[in-house]
């Protein structure tokens, strides 16, 4: 049987994992694309089936269930008028963004959005996937509207995995980055940021950059005003390591402006007595510490820290 400490350590495993899946919905604007293809007027289009590699079959399934084609099949239009559309048609086929780099039909630019299809790519990426949804219309002896968002969720799930086993040791600041990321985008906070989303330009003036050391900084002009350190592990061994780093880092935004806030984010299955004493004897230097499953968990933490941060 598990000890307490392993079933802690497993179950915030759960919670990160959800946490990081539900991240990634939103990063890839998996909503905002479906409800920008739902308004596309679609009877406007021309759809030639055989040039589309639409099987008639398939079509006619669709059609008979009352189901917008544009739903269901990608058309060049769409793909170069819509942003992140490829994703969308991309994950109804079922098919990852590797297999698609195989086949010499690399999308991964135009789903993040920075870029559209010319009508060559657009045409040659449209056949190719509907090529494949047809397939898994004619499949099914009925065609129920809802399983498509099934399809979609089974391609983004397999993706959200590929990426939460890259991210191995940096979990838990790409959770806690990405947290706060959301929070500023809801909140309309975000007047302008890079393409990455690691600079932020803030309505108030400020500029919050995510990096290393601080792993996120808050600045008003040159001048940094609010600091966070975020430290994974859940090894007791190696927790004052961690912490003692974190000190150092936050240190250097205190040097730098006496007046910032500074605030360390850790995991508690990790915390022992010894770095509790160590943190409150470095008060000075890390003035707020939480750790990461109150922050996921409790929604008075988590407000707390966006307060912190004006926010």
């Amino acid at each position: 049987m598990a000890s307490s400490g392993e079933r802690e350590a497993w179950s915030l495993d759960q919670l990160t994992k959800s946490e990081f899946f539900h991240q990634k919905l939103h990063e890839w604007g998996m909503l905002e694309v479906a409800h920008r293809i739902e308004d596309v007027k679609g009877e406007t289009l021309t759809w030639d089936w055989e040039k589309l590699r639409i099987s008639q079959k398939a079509w006619n399934k669709v059609i008979h269930q009352g189901i917008k084609p544009v739903l269901i099949f990608a058309h060049p239009q769409v793909l170069m008028s819509v942003s992140r559309a490829v994703g969308y048609y991309r994950m109804l086929a079922m098919v990852s963004q590797k297999s698609m780099n195989r086949v010499a039909l690399p999308g991964a630019r135009y789903e993040q959005g920075s870029a559209f299809p010319d009508e060559q790519v657009a045409w040659a990426i449209a056949k190719h996937l509907n090529n494949i949804i047809s397939h898994l219309v004619e499949t099914d002896e009925q065609i129920d509207a809802r399983e498509f968002d099934l399809w979609r969720g089974m391609a983004a799930g397999s993706q959200a995995q590929g990426s939460w086993q890259n991210t191995k040791g940096r979990r838990i600041e790409i959770i806690v980055k990405g947290i706060l990321q959301r929070r500023l985008r809801e909140k309309k906070w975000v007047v302008d940021e890079t393409a990455n989303g690691l600079c932020m330009q803030l309505r108030d003036g400020r500029k919050i950059v995510f990096a290393d050391e601080p792993d996120v900084g808050i600045y008003r002009g040159e001048k940094i005003v609010a600091a966070v350190e975020i430290k994974g592990g859940i090894d007791t061994a190696g927790v004052l390591e961690r912490i003692g780093a974190a000190i150092k880092s936050l240190s250097r935004a205190k040097e730098a402006n006496p007046e910032s806030t500074t605030i360390l984010v850790l995991q508690g299955v990790s915390v022992t007595q010894q770095a509790r004493d160590d943190l409150k004897t470095n008060q000075s230097a890390v003035n707020y510490w939480f750790t990461v499953e109150e922050v996921l968990e409790n929604e008075e933490t988590k407000e707390k820290l966006f307060k912190l941060l004006d926010v």
